[in-house]
């Protein structure tokens, strides 16, 4: 039996870090987004409870499938082992490089 893919995706959701393992990661058909599904979350029965994952399993409760932007995404991995998922404050060294990924033509841009 081949192993199955995990994949490690970092992505900047509301001036936060998210950080999520899930078994699927493609090109969305939705232009400039990737799709992500299946997320997998620790399903430790230990006593200590992460906040921030636990955060992020209610947040991601009941949804089988999530639309990422493509300029949103800090890093894609595939991975050998599942971490633990985390949410984490965007600190004042990184910033998302405000970008315009699609290029509006007008119609003096036509003329030249």
């Amino acid at each position: 039996m081949a192993a199955k893919n995990i994949f490690k995706i970092s992505f900047y959701n509301q001036g936060n870090v998210y950080e999520v393992y899930a078994s699927k990661v493609y090109q969305s058909d939705l232009h400039g987004f990737i799709t992500i599904e299946e997320l997998k979350f620790d399903e430790r029965t230990s006593v200590v409870v992460d906040p921030g994952e636990e955060k992020l399993k209610t947040e991601f409760d009941q949804v089988k499938r999530f639309f990422v932007p493509m300029h949103a995404i800090i890093r894609i991995d595939e991975v050998e082992k599942q971490g633990v998922a985390k949410i984490s404050e965007v600190g004042e060294n990184i910033a998302q490089f405000p970008s315009h990924i699609y290029n509006a033509s007008t119609d003096k841009d036509k003329q030249s």
